[in-house]
């Protein structure tokens, strides 16, 4: 029996010395069967359980690693190495304070162990980055959470509590791609995590897809029936979902004051769903618009943008809104991002529209000084001129102050220059499409407005504004 049992060890010693050779090389996985034989051959020697959990820790299994590790501990308790490698175990999947554990005994055995003393420093570190991102995850500063938490993974690279917590967080920060990669990096390995399947239905639904959203919700809901986060979620996801599609619908039949009710209810549901809430606000930007209440409108596709500053549809909503109240500058600003954005031939004619129209307004508005619609027939802005031109002519202000009588003798020249672009069908033309009117001779300095006056009211005397009492004026031909 004695022999047996010799003759057993040194086989076992044998596959330890294949396993340590193969460990050497860096061939983990054969390593291990070799380990596996020397333990199977001698299941009571606690070495063989501490080069195996070595092995598996190379692999990064670190779960079996923790299981060899604890076992090669109770076969001896002496044993440093072991419970250096519990520890590592432990840290590396995220659980710092018994690894602080681990790290304290193998220190207790040699306290002049360096790794000992630097793996419990480690793990020390790691618990006050938890603390901490616990606390900014409250305060909600989300990339103070992210920080802590790569960080964290550095010494605890395999634990998935950390990489949700960072995942959940790049979500929140709208780093969608990022988010989903480490979602989608833990449902390889367990397709039942609940906390993965819920920040990757997170992803989704803050970036609008919410239908596909829920789906994830529920599944993680099916691993997890008290999953809080994912139960708040579904429920708010599926409440948006309603709330949007009602009022589409009430825009599309034209009740536009009860759209707004329903975009306003819908925006309050959730808002830390900033693409979603976008459109909720261009939408109800849009109803606005269409109640002419563009201030509002105004208002509306602005909080849009400032959640998503790609979303051309509010710019484009926000730059009509714009030129109907004839703010072009903010018009044109507008347009130039969107055709920044999308150089297509509508935008370009948008954006050209616009320009044409600022240039527009910064000449003088001479249906406006006529006091004219910009559709006036030749009849009507005649007789605006006659009752204009009167109305200013110099000489019934003879009476006035010196500053009123500069006044009128400027308002008399404007109505001149007016007449004399409006009543010319070329001019006028030119005038409307937003040409130079100086160009080709046209020079508004170069004329005369009591030559026009004595011209439209015809006689070679023109005529004479007459006293007759307190301001009491009439006008006689010579």
């Amino acid at each position: 029996m004695w022999q047996l049992l010799r003759g057993r060890s040194r086989e076992a010693e044998c596959f330890k010395e294949q396993g340590n050779a193969y460990y050497a090389k860096k061939d983990y996985n054969e390593a291990y069967n070799y380990y596996t034989k020397a333990i199977d051959m001698c299941p009571k020697n606690a070495s063989y359980y501490g080069n195996r959990a070595a092995t598996l820790m190379m692999l990064g299994r670190f779960r079996e690693a923790l299981g060899d590790a604890q076992q090669s501990v109770r076969l001896d308790d002496s044993f440093v190495r072991g419970h250096l490698r519990e520890g590592k175990c432990h840290l590396s999947l995220g659980n710092a304070m018994a690894a602080c554990r681990s790290f304290q005994r193998a220190l207790e055995l040699d306290h002049k162990n360096a790794q000992a003393q630097q793996e419990f420093k480690n793990a020390n570190a790691v618990m006050e980055y938890e603390k901490i991102a616990e606390m900014d995850f409250e305060k909600r500063d989300f990339r103070k959470v992210v920080f802590c938490m790569d960080r964290a993974l550095e010494f605890a690279p395999a634990c998935h509590r950390f990489k949700i917590l960072k995942a959940e967080c790049l979500a929140m920060l709208g780093r969608y791609p990022e988010a989903q990669s480490v979602a989608s990096d833990i449902l390889r390995m367990d397709s039942t995590n609940a906390d993965a399947l819920y920040v990757r239905g997170l992803c989704l639904y803050y970036e609008d897809c919410i239908e596909k959203a829920v789906q994830f919700f529920v599944q993680a809901l099916r691993m997890a029936p008290d999953h809080e986060k994912a139960c708040i979620a579904c429920r708010n996801a599926k409440a948006l979902k309603a709330k949007k599609e009602d009022g589409n619908k009430a825009f599309k039949e034209g009740n536009y004051k009860l759209a707004y009710e329903l975009y306003t209810e819908a925006l309050g549901i959730d808002p830390n769903n900033i693409k979603t809430n976008a459109k909720l606000y261009c939408n109800r930007g849009t109803v606005n618009s269409k109640l002419r209440k563009l201030d509002d409108a105004i208002e509306d596709c602005t909080h849009a943008v400032k959640l998503d500053d790609t979303y051309i549809k509010a710019y484009l909503r926000r730059a009509q809104c714009y030129m109907d109240t004839e703010q072009y500058e903010e018009a044109v600003r507008d347009y130039e991002k969107v055709y920044q954005t999308e150089k297509t031939k509508e935008h370009k004619q948008l954006l050209k529209n616009a320009q044409l129209e600022l240039k527009k307004s910064k000449r003088k508005d001479y249906y406006k000084i006529l006091g004219v619609d910009k559709n006036a027939s030749e009849d009507e802005i005649k007789k605006a001129y006659r009752k204009r031109a009167l109305m200013h002519h110099p000489d019934r202000h003879s009476g006035a102050s010196a500053e009123v009588q500069k006044e009128e003798e400027k308002k008399f020249k404007e109505v001149g220059e007016a007449f004399t672009i409006l009543s010319d069908p070329k001019k006028k033309t030119r005038y409307d499409s937003g040409q130079d009117l100086d160009e080709e001779g046209m020079n508004m300095g170069d004329f005369d407005a009591n030559n026009i006056f004595k011209a439209f009211f015809g006689g070679p005397g023109g005529f004479s504004f007459e006293a007759s009492g307190p301001g009491n004026f009439f006008f006689q031909f010579g």
